[in-house]
C-alpha cells in the first residue's frame, strides 16, 4: 500500500503564506469564477447546540470546487464557533481548511482556518468597496471589535492604504479598546478611536462594516448618513426598513441567502419582501440588484452611494475558502513550510 501524507499548516505558517498573498485580488477572481458559472457550492453542513453556559454554538462544514482551465480545486471549510469564547479569552470561531487532491479525493492539506476564513470575509468587503464603495472615503466604522475587525484592519491598510481613519464600537468596551491598541501597534498610519454609541459610531464615516454576533436587528435607516456604504457582514445588525430604502441592494449567492433565515436578508427573501432581479414586475417589494460577482463581469451596474446608501450582504460561499485555502497550498510549497503528516 503506497504511503499517505498530508501537509499541516498551523496559524504561523498561515500568516506567513498570507504575506506573499494578495487575498483581495484571489477573492476578486473567484468571485468572477463563480459568476461565470466555474463553481459549484453543496449545501452546506450545520450543527447547532447549547453548550454548558447555555450560550449558542455551532459547527459549519462547507464544501466547495472551483474549475478552472488550468485545472480544478476542491476544499472544504470545518468552521466551529461558540459565542461564549471571547469571555474564556478565545476567538469566538476556529476550524479547520482542507485541500482534496482531485485525483484520489484524499485530504492533501490541513490548515488552522480561524483567521484565514476572517481574511475571506475582509477581502469580500474590500473587493465590494473596490467595486460599489463610495467615489470618495477617507473612514471605516466597525460595528464590532472581535478578529473579524482585527481581518477587516489587516487588509483595509494594504487595500486602501490612503485610508487613515476608523472608528469602533463594540457592546464591550474592554473589548473596542484592545482593538484600537493592538491597531495602533500593529497599523499606526490608522487612527482607531473608540466610539461608546452605535448610532454616533454609524454616522462617523461613510463606510459602515458590520462584524458582530447580533441575531436582533437594531440599526434603523434613520442612523445612515447619505452616500454610505453598508457592509452588513453579520447575520442581523441593520433592519429591515434599512434594506426596504436602499439605493442598491447586493448578495454574494442569492440561493445560499433566501435557504437561511437566520440572516435577515434571507428571512426578507423568503417572505417576499426582498425580491431576486428579474422577479415578475406585478410582485411589490426591494429588489436585490444583484451579486458582486455579476458586478464584477459587467452584468449588472455596480451603484455607489451618492444621495442614499448601498447596502451589501455577503452570505460567506465556500468557494471563497477553497480559492484562498488554494494560494495559501501553493505559497507554502514554494516556501517549503509546514509539517508533513504520516497517515499511513
Amino acid at each position: 500500500m503506497p504511503q499517505e501524507n498530508l501537509l499541516f499548516l498551523d496559524r504561523e505558517s498561515v500568516l506567513a503564506c498570507l504575506d506573499g498573498i494578495d487575498p483581495v485580488g484571489v477573492i476578486t477572481q473567484v468571485l468572477r469564477d463563480q459568476a461565470a458559472g466555474r463553481t459549484e457550492i453543496p449545501s452546506e453542513g450545520y450543527l447547532s447546540w447549547r453548550n454548558g453556559e447555555d450560550a449558542y454554538s455551532r459547527a459549519i462544514a462547507m464544501l466547495g470546487a472551483l474549475h478552472r482551465p488550468e485545472g480544478s480545486v476542491y476544499g472544504m471549510k470545518l468552521i466551529n464557533a461558540s459565542v461564549s469564547n471571547p469571555a474564556r479569552g478565545m476567538e469566538r470561531a476556529g476550524g479547520l481548511s482542507f485541500v482534496f487532491d482531485p485525483e484520489t479525493a484524499r485530504p492533501k492539506l490541513i490548515a488552522e482556518a480561524g483567521y484565514l476564513s476572517a481574511v475571506r470575509t475582509a477581502a469580500y468587503t474590500m473587493a465590494s468597496l473596490q467595486a460599489l464603495g463610495p467615489a470618495e472615503w477617507d473612514g471605516m466604522t466597525l460595528i464590532g471589535a472581535g478578529t473579524l475587525a482585527r481581518a477587516h484592519l489587516d487588509l483595509l491598510a494594504r487595500a486602501f492604504p490612503g485610508v487613515h481613519r476608523v472608528v469602533v464600537h463594540d457592546v464591550s468596551a474592554e473589548r473596542a479598546g484592545e482593538l484600537a491598541r493592538w491597531a495602533a501597534d500593529r497599523h499606526p498610519g490608522l487612527k482607531v478611536t473608540v466610539s461608546d454609541s452605535a448610532a454616533r459610531a454609524v454616522a462617523a464615516t461613510s463606510v459602515v462594516v458590520t462584524v458582530t454576533t447580533s441575531d436582533t436587528p437594531y440599526i434603523p435607516a434613520g442612523w445612515i448618513t447619505p452616500g454610505t456604504f453598508l457592509a452588513h457582514v453579520s447575520l442581523a445588525d441593520f433592519t429591515e426598513e434599512v434594506y426596504a430604502g436602499a439605493e442598491a441592494v447586493y448578495g454574494d449567492d442569492l440561493d445560499l441567502i433566501e435557504e437561511n433565515p437566520r440572516r435577515i436578508m434571507g428571512r426578507l427573501m423568503a417572505e417576499g419582501k426582498l425580491l431576486r432581479p428579474g422577479a415578475d414586475g406585478e410582485r411589490p417589494g426591494r429588489r436585490v440588484d444583484g451579486t458582486l460577482g455579476e458586478v464584477l463581469l459587467g452584468r449588472v451596474p455596480a451603484v455607489r452611494p451618492e444621495k442614499g446608501y448601498v447596502l451589501s450582504n455577503p452570505f460567506g460561499m465556500s468557494i471563497l475558502d477553497v480559492g484562498l485555502i488554494d494560494a495559501v497550498h501553493r505559497r507554502a510549497e514554494q516556501l517549503g513550510l509546514g509539517q508533513r503528516l504520516t497517515l499511513l
